[in-house]
């Protein structure tokens, strides 16, 4: 039997990861150029995933040792896959917005003030 603290943080978390997915979709539609699309979609939907499969691991416990290698998967992967696509549409010189300022990659991932 689960306790109410247990299905309340465990639906909290589902919903939570919903709102997150729902950033994602909304991150693909209004930000400008592919990069900054990409960006606001791999963070959002690694964020989305994260309280998803907590908040089902917390709500049926036998999946919580799958749920921890799985966000452990996602936090290992998703950051490197994004870079890797970015670094691909740099190279096909795909074009960023107007807005864009500092090309890192193109100085050698230096900062400019």
């Amino acid at each position: 039997m689960m306790s109410l603290i247990q299905q309340i943080i465990g639906y909290t978390l589902t919903g939570l990861g919903a709102l997150f997915y729902f950033y994602a979709g909304l991150g693909l539609l209004k930000m400008p150029d592919f990069y900054t699309k990409l960006q606001a979609s791999t963070k959002a939907t690694t964020l989305g995933t994260f309280s998803m499969v907590l908040g089902v691991g917390i709500l049926n416990p036998s999946f919580i040792g799958k749920s921890l290698i799985l966000v452990t998967f996602i936090a290992l992967t998703n950051p490197v896959a994004s870079s890797l696509m970015i670094r691909a549409a740099y190279k096909n010189k795909v074009p960023t917005c107007r807005e864009t300022i500092v090309d890192e990659i193109a100085n050698g991932g230096e900062k400019h003030d």
